[in-house]
């Protein structure tokens, strides 16, 4: 089983300082960097470090996650955020539950002891909320259905039709489809921390974001059940 650690960064210098120094090459096959043409340096230190970075066709966070999919040589991908949201320290911990045969395995903010640093109160009710419609309607058994940062098999992307066509909420379909197909998944507790700089989320920033990030889900959540 070979596992591709997947890393989006646009101008992360900050982030990419502290957090890739943590990351065990070992402990994957490959680290693929695909950078949003950054202009703070973040490129340049990677490669420095001895990074390989792809840079990104198309403008946009979501075309960097399918340009990365598509690039991606392993079994199994890890989508990284190098901004101190995501862990390094977990990786081998969800390298070794998929390999106990699950489809996907989900860091969960929101499991056992697990923190999310990064929670306001709109977006953990957002979060807790969404999760149970999810589980209520097609069947889940998530505590985070959202969570970025999770283990899943590249082949679940052809099997479950997932594709970038309509610019969808990526992990979100994912989780939908895959408690519709009865598919293994499993979760383990993830911290989320903050941001090592202090900013907002790049997904979806301020107030009017994250507005327009739920209703998005809604509309998400609304078609995938109606396609039952």
């Amino acid at each position: 089983m070979k596992i591709t650690l997947f890393i989006p960064t646009y101008n992360e210098i900050q982030g990419v300082k502290v957090i890739m120094p943590r990351i065990k090459k070992e402990w994957v096959d490959e680290i693929l960097i695909i950078d949003g043409n950054s202009t703070d340096g973040t490129k340049e230190w990677l490669e420095q470090n001895g990074y390989k970075v792809i840079t990104q066709k198309k403008p946009g966070l979501l075309a960097a996650w399918w340009q990365g999919f598509e690039t991606a040589t392993g079994d199994v991908i890890i989508p990284f955020s190098p901004d101190g949201n995501s862990v390094p320290e977990v990786i081998p911990v969800l390298i070794d539950k998929i390999k106990e045969g699950y489809d996907m395995v989900i860091a969960s903010r929101y499991k056992d002891d697990a923190k999310n640093d990064d929670d306001t109160l709109i977006t953990g009710i957002g979060n807790f909320m969404f999760t149970k419609i999810i589980n209520i309607l097609f069947g889940g058994q998530y505590t985070d259905a959202l969570g970025m940062y999770r283990a899943f098999r590249k082949e679940l992307i052809a099997s479950l039709k997932l594709d970038n066509s309509k610019n969808e909420i990526f992990e979100v379909l994912l989780s939908i489809r895959a408690a519709k197909r009865k598919l293994k998944i499993a979760e383990i507790p993830g911290d989320e921390p903050p941001r090592v700089d202090g900013e907002d989320s790049r997904a979806h920033p301020g107030f009017w974001g994250r507005f327009k990030g739920g209703l998005k889900m809604v509309s998400i959540i609304s078609k995938e059940f109606f396609k039952r």
